[in-house]
């Protein structure tokens, strides 16, 4: 692989937990940990992302965020990658289109949580997310409610293991996906921020 980018070997199930970042937190650390273990993956790759598209203000710069996330996520089977400012890629779907061409044998995993399952229909070529990449929700006990009732979910209701199955879905072909309940840490980026502990005076 070229310089910079992270290294897996054929046959690797890698889950791939994409966000802004801005800033990391326990929270994300947590449900890093959890998908290691339930999901049964090899290795979980952060894509620091330059910007999301559903958000009209733009996050802290991104070497600022890379930095902080090497800082709070150690853990030998996690990368912390900006892999997508360096592939030029702007959608979840260009991205992983782009990893499964410059990856062939591995297995990727799309890690999110049930808020963004509720409201994945907005995201761009979601279908062709669905049908081409398993897909691993986490929720936390109870929440998960709108989540399940999403458009997304109820269009590949056929493609859902129980949680039972968790740790074979990263070598289920797909469209696959799977919802855990994990006790989460109360903490967001959004409050992170308003409580002014991480902003452009490099408080964080």
């Amino acid at each position: 692989m070229r310089a910079g980018l992270p290294r897996a070997r054929a046959g690797m199930v890698v889950g791939l937990l994409g966000g802004s970042f801005d800033p990391p937190h326990q929270g994300h650390v947590h449900i890093t940990r959890e998908s290691l273990r339930r999901f049964g993956l090899d290795r979980v790759w952060w894509l620091v992302s330059p910007g999301n598209p559903l958000k009209a203000a733009g996050p802290q710069p991104l070497v600022r965020r890379m930095a902080a996330c090497a800082a709070i996520m150690d853990h030998p089977r996690v990368t912390i990658t900006d892999i997508e400012a360096r592939l030029g890629t702007r959608h979840t779907a260009a991205t992983l289109a782009r990893l499964q061409r410059m990856y062939p044998g591995v297995r990727f995993v799309w890690l999110m949580g049930a808020d963004n399952l509720a409201q994945f229909h907005r995201w761009h070529r979601w279908r062709w997310i669905m049908q081409n990449v398993p897909v691993g929700v986490l929720a936390r006990p109870g929440s998960g409610m709108a989540a399940r009732r999403s458009p997304a979910a109820a269009r590949f209701e056929n493609a859902r293991l129980p949680a039972s199955a968790a740790r074979r879905l990263g070598r289920t072909r797909p469209p696959a996906w799977c919802m855990i309940d994990v006790p989460l840490v109360a903490l967001s980026s959004s409050a992170i921020r308003a409580r002014g502990d991480w902003g452009p005076q490099g408080r964080g």
